[in-house]
């Protein structure tokens, strides 16, 4: 073998392990970010989930246009993730929580689930479900603020993730003023899940984001106004009884 041929194959050699080191870097580092998701959402894979729909505020029953494009941005994470969702009507979840990665979309007035969710695991908040018309209509109170909604312009949505012990799956609650901002929720949390693992790894968090002019934006310009965690999860404080 001359000098030149055995250049080429050392060159050749050289360039296949090179090749195999990028392959297996590459691997590597993409089953680590796809164990970090799965581990943020609780979704192993080929695990089953729950996707829990409201239905139209003031509707019949029928799911609103941008709750449904909600519920295929969850969709997408959840099959990138190897798991594969189970769909409930909110009127047909009967059962407890912690059991299943649970995905929650829209308020308590078009959502009982929520309204449970709300109840029990975040005692702090309530949303005005009145349905005539007012300054209130809609608002959130959050502890002692309350956070009233300009339909088109400037609107409120929780984002949360809670968690009722170590060894329990998570609730995801996407709770927005309109069925617009529920949709604003799941794609911040898309695109931002990585960020919100590395902050609050696997412990709970309540998010208050606002959706800014989404009469000419729709669901993308979000803004994170505050972490609720602590206010939404406390009870309110009860006035002693007179005596």
């Amino acid at each position: 073998m001359n000098e030149d041929l055995r250049n080429i194959v050392l060159g050749v050699l050289a360039t296949g392990v090179s090749a195999s080191f990028g392959w297996l870097g590459r691997t590597y580092f993409w089953r680590r970010k796809l164990r970090r998701k799965r581990d943020f959402f609780g979704l192993p894979g080929s695990s089953e989930c729950l996707l829990v729909v409201n239905k139209e505020a003031g509707g019949s029953g029928a799911v609103h246009r941008f709750d449904v494009f909600a519920l295929l941005e969850l969709c997408s994470l959840i099959k990138e993730c190897g798991a594969h969702a189970r769909i409930l009507s909110h009127d047909q979840a009967h059962q407890g929580f912690g059991d299943r990665t649970e995905f929650c979309v829209g308020g308590p007035g078009s959502n009982r689930r929520t309204a449970a969710h709300l109840a029990t695991l975040l005692p702090g908040l309530t949303v005005n479900v009145d349905a005539e018309r007012g300054p209130d209509q809609g608002s959130f109170v959050i502890g002692t603020e309350r956070y009233r909604m300009d339909a088109g312009t400037e609107e409120y949505v929780i984002l949360a993730r809670l968690m009722a012990g170590e060894e329990c799956r998570p609730v995801f609650l996407f709770c927005g003023q309109r069925a617009i901002t529920n949709q604003a929720a799941t794609r911040y949390l898309a695109r931002h899940y990585e960020r919100l693992a590395r902050r609050y790894r696997s412990g709970s968090f309540v998010l208050l984001l606002k959706v800014v002019n989404s009469r000419a934006y729709g669901p993308d310009v979000v803004e994170l106004m505050a972490d609720v965690t602590v206010p939404a999860r406390t009870a309110p404080a009860v006035a002693p009884a007179a005596t």
